[in-house]
């Protein structure tokens, strides 16, 4: 008999926790939001891209030459969770002017690029790698000369490529959050889930899938180690990630190397391009001016 009721709590154990990881799992399979526009419909001479990203899977991007030239410098830019390239495609127009030619790159199980059973900060790092590795075999870009525009989740993603990767030499880090366990608890709290009951193992459970401890991956964490030249682009009134993180980030930084821009506007990414262009574009241009 008690042996009976043994095997029959092992077995609910497991089952709860075989449904805790399915929803686990879905929880960390961003939506997968169709592009509405692309560079074509705007007029760019743009160039559909698949390109090979981790685990075997296919990255799709838009390629933009810079006008007129063979080597130029490059941006790659790398949209949030749940977006993809054309949301960011604002940011095109005052880069392919400046002379920068411009990937504009689906994240796996985003857009139209490949699917995963689920995505996270570290998988957006090797997506923005593998865009990298593409950008620096193409005749038309100089690759000693290569920076990374990346948004909320893009943008943590970003700086920890940039962590790892000597060829990046600058990066725009747009509304990035400070560390994604304040993320995960603010999510949390919003879905009324209690932590010291559910939301400990909840936590706990996703950074055994992801791969990855949340200290590690954290912006906090990363900003202290980037290589290249940073800005913090930000919007004050964000509403997603506080405005403090930006603080945080910059508080954190590596004097000299980071600087932060407080924009007008909230967590979305086209407010601060479209707003703060010419200071984005400048930045670019000191660190991007001459080839390594």
């Amino acid at each position: 008999m008690h042996l009976l009721l043994i095997v029959g709590l092992l077995g609910l154990v497991w089952a709860a926790r075989t449904a805790a990881h399915a929803l686990i799992l879905r929880g960390l399979r961003a939506p997968r939001v169709a592009a509405q526009v692309n560079p074509l419909d705007l007029g760019y001479q743009a160039q559909a891209v698949n390109l090979p990203g981790p685990n075997g899977k296919t990255l799709f991007a838009w390629f933009i030459a810079a006008p007129g030239a063979t080597k130029a410098p490059v941006v790659l830019v790398m949209h949030g969770w749940g977006a993809n390239a054309s949301m960011m495609l604002s940011s095109a127009a005052p880069l392919s002017s400046a002379g920068f030619a411009v990937l504009l790159l689906d994240a796996r199980c985003h857009g139209a690029s490949g699917d995963e059973a689920f995505t996270s900060l570290p998988r957006f790092a090797e997506d923005i790698e593998a865009g990298l590795d593409w950008l620096a075999l193409a005749p038309q870009v100089d690759a000693t000369r290569m920076a990374v525009i990346g948004h909320s989740v893009g943008a943590g993603a970003a700086l920890l490529s940039a962590t790892r990767r000597a060829d990046i030499r600058a990066v725009i880090s747009i509304s990035a959050f400070a560390h994604p366990y304040e993320v995960m608890r603010r999510f949390l709290a919003s879905h009324h889930i209690p932590y010291f009951a559910v939301g400990w193992y909840v936590l706990r459970h996703v950074q055994n899938v992801i791969g990855a401890r949340f200290d590690a991956i954290a912006p906090l964490r990363s900003i202290t180690r980037v290589r290249c030249p940073v800005l913090l682009v930000h919007g004050k009134d964000d509403d997603l990630v506080p405005f403090d993180d930006a603080r945080r980030l910059m508080a954190a930084g590596i004097a000299g190397q980071v600087q932060l821009l407080a924009v007008a506007g909230r967590h979305d990414p086209i407010e601060a391009l479209q707003a703060e262009q010419q200071q984005l574009v400048e930045f670019l241009q000191c660190q991007l001016a001459t080839p390594r």
